[in-house]
């Protein structure tokens, strides 16, 4: 297999962790002695909710960036009081730069995203943020990718292929009720489909030694 550094150099644009700034009131969280779940765009929570308290050997993260929804979403976790998930305000890109350490996640979510129609290169698969989600991973760690979206899953199917040559597997969505859009698509008798990527041991990315401190002591050194 070749090896994501080798990928990255035929991308057109390479992803710069520095220049992220931390998102508004950001929290270094504590990470417990047990396997690490990220959900990106986790809406109003129902997914992040129910898979905590399935799982409670779990710590989950899951990020939402819109305030109305994720108004909701905290109301609901208040009612709960989950005590291995942690609701986190902010946009993903900037608060996994700076909260996730590499190789800590042992699955990602995301969870019928945001297609956007009008700028394909804001596609999660077609982002070099990619690369970088995928040093936060540990190796054999699983990131979901639904959508009831056919061109969506096979665009990102082939940059699976193409670009980042990573294993998958691609299934249709028959009984799953994740989140209220999954719920809402079958109601419709919409097809909703799903690509499973696992990171293979030995796969290495440009980030791999990247670190939340590493941009911590940059930002003190330039403040010097």
């Amino acid at each position: 297999m070749q090896s994501s550094c080798e990928i990255s150099s035929n991308s057109i644009r390479k992803f710069r962790p520095e220049v992220f700034k931390a998102p508004r009131d950001f929290v270094q969280p504590i990470f417990a002695d047990q396997p690490i779940v990220l959900e990106i765009g986790a809406g109003v929570g129902l997914h992040a909710l129910s898979f905590a308290r399935e799982n409670p050997d779990f710590q989950v993260f899951a990020v939402e960036r819109t305030a109305e929804k994720f108004q909701k979403f905290h109301q609901s976790f208040l009612s709960e009081r989950s005590q291995n998930l942690t609701p986190i305000h902010a946009d993903a890109i900037p608060w996994v730069v700076h909260a996730l350490p590499p190789a800590c996640l042992q699955q990602v979510f995301i969870l019928y995203p945001n297609p956007e129609p009008k700028n394909p290169a804001q596609r999660w698969f077609n982002m070099p943020f990619m690369q970088f989600l995928l040093s936060r991973m540990k190796p054999n760690a699983t990131l979901t990718l639904a959508s009831n979206i056919t061109e969506y899953l096979d665009e990102a199917e082939q940059q699976l292929i193409n670009l980042w040559q990573l294993p998958y597997q691609c299934s249709a969505v028959t009984t799953e009720r994740r989140t209220h859009f999954e719920i809402k698509y079958m109601e419709r008798g919409e097809a909703c489909g799903q690509l499973l990527v696992t990171k293979p041991a030995g796969f290495e990315t440009l980030f791999d030694t990247f670190s939340p401190e590493s941009l911590r002591l940059a930002s003190l050194g330039n403040s010097v």
